[in-house]
């Protein structure tokens, strides 16, 4: 075994065919993974019900009563539709005993091959590390609403409470540094769980006290069609900022690039890809109900002044402390998230480098750390340094470049055609055999060209609202 393999999946992994093999491997002489529908859910719910959430009352309010709800369903349809397309793609051809693709990239690489498989991974590894750049951000807006809310409690909501982001963005990425040395992704299983519980509180939260604001005023605010032209926004800037939440979203929904890498940590049987159809199902469906929930009641909150951000926007100032314990829990969250969604990430550079230098003392010597009352903790000079500074990386460009709502909507529209929508149709064709022209290859085409509409759409809205972000920028300067 590889040390690339190996840090890839380690100990809880899942899945077995039942042919006799050894009580403690695989069929591809791994050690036996142990996941099941539900630690397979905590890590999708991690995933997708992260700060995404966050932005759908904005989103909602841009498109309206009518096309919000349905444009929040139509995605959930996709992707959940095109989720189980791609969890058919883990094993290639028989899917009970055919070769297993560990990861996104292996499985393009088994049924497309090619340029495919280098296009998929750009766009999946950038993608990847763009949300980490995004959950710092976002982590840093929450902390900083914490400190703002308790500074309008003691000074009244006239107060300025100007906070900087630089020192909260700092911790956050200190914070990942030390999270970021568990070696891989099956050992990350109880970050998910914590974080999934947080990412409930938090939406709850928001939610109650949406239907809060709604009861105390007895009206449902905001219109049939959204934002009002003239009064708010010109119609050009109608147009962008409904393409803009389309891509926020998208990003609200996007799991699909690590879908293959939560599967790989399944047990069988019963084969990996029915139990992993399960746990989208479910998954989507409660992040649905939830999203539709959190989009719908902030909409009837604040109508056309819905904030980008439904916690850190200060739509809300009261109860102070309820509102802290929501953003709290945001942070928590996303410290859990950004491991979920970075550790394919570390898992290839890491597994390239082994197979680039493989007599490197330095990439591949660990150092046995004791840690008392514990098993000695396995430390890889070569993880430290390069997970250190990745994270040291992202860190700096959040700095950089602190708007919330554009980064999520470019991030959802840059990921959401290829990796939701068009590698998954494209590889269940080759895997099903599905002849050109028939009417299941005429109806996945179509669906994979409207999405890509959809995500040419959103991108051009994100960077028109980057563009006029940038009007009015400072470096290093959140703005409140």
């Amino acid at each position: 075994m590889t040390m690339g393999d190996n840090n890839h999946h380690q100990v809880f992994d899942v899945s077995a065919n039942g042919y006799g093999e050894s009580k403690c491997f695989d069929d591809d002489g791994r050690l036996k993974r142990s996941g099941s529908v539900w630690t397979a859910s905590a890590h999708i719910i991690t995933a997708v019900i992260g700060s995404g959430v966050l932005s759908l009352a904005w989103a909602t309010a841009q498109l309206g009563w009518i096309a919000g709800p349905t444009v929040l369903l139509l995605f959930s349809f996709v992707t959940y539709y095109t989720s189980a397309l791609l969890a058919d793609c883990y094993r290639s051809g028989d899917q009970v005993s055919g070769k297993r693709n560990y990861t996104y990239m292996d499985a393009v690489r088994a049924n497309l091959g090619g340029l495919q498989v280098k296009i998929c991974g750009v766009i999946q590894y950038v993608n990847l590390f763009g949300v980490a750049v995004g959950y710092t951000i976002a982590s840093s807006i929450s902390m900083m609403a914490v400190k703002r809310s308790d500074c309008f409690h003691k000074h009244g909501h006239r107060a300025a409470c100007n906070v900087s982001s630089t020192p909260y963005m700092i911790m956050f990425g200190v914070m990942e540094i030390l999270f970021s040395q568990i070696p891989d992704f099956d050992q990350i299983w109880w970050l998910s769980i914590v974080a999934a519980v947080m990412s409930f509180t938090y939406s709850t939260i928001g939610l109650g006290l949406g239907v809060a604001q709604v009861a105390e005023r007895g009206k449902i605010q905001g219109s049939l069609t959204g934002i009002s032209i003239g009064t708010e926004v010109t119609e050009m800037q109608k147009i962008w900022r409904s393409f803009q939440a389309l891509g926020a979203i998208a990003f609200a929904y996007s799991y699909s690039l690590i879908l293959i890498e939560i599967q790989d940590t399944l047990k069988a049987p019963p084969s990996e890809a029915k139990t992993m159809k399960k746990a989208t199902l479910l998954s989507v469906a409660v992040t649905t109900v939830f999203y539709m929930l959190c989009g719908c009641f902030g909409y009837a909150a604040f109508g056309d002044q819905s904030p980008g951000n439904l916690l850190t926007g200060f739509g809300f100032y009261n109860p102070y402390w309820l509102l802290d314990i929501a953003n709290v829990a945001i942070v928590v969250h996303l410290v859990g998230a950004y491991q979920v969604y970075c550790q394919p990430l570390f898992a290839f550079v890491e597994k390239t480098a082994f197979e680039w230098y493989p007599s490197n003392k330095f990439i591949t010597k660990e150092l046995d750390v004791p840690i008392p009352g514990f098993k000695p903790f396995k430390l890889n000079l070569f993880r430290l340094v390069w997970r250190t500074i990745f994270v040291i990386i992202t860190t700096v460009i959040s700095m950089l470049m602190p708007f919330f709502n554009d980064v999520v909507g470019i991030l959802g529209a840059f990921g959401f055609w290829p990796l939701t929508v068009y590698f998954p149709v494209e590889m269940y064709i080759v895997q099903k055999k599905i002849p050109k022209w028939s009417a299941r290859w005429i109806s996945l085409q179509i669906l994979s060209a409207a999405c890509l509409v959809i995500s040419i759409a959103a991108a051009a809205g994100s960077f028109a609202g980057v563009i006029s972000d940038l009007k009015v920028y400072r470096p290093f300067n959140t703005p409140n």
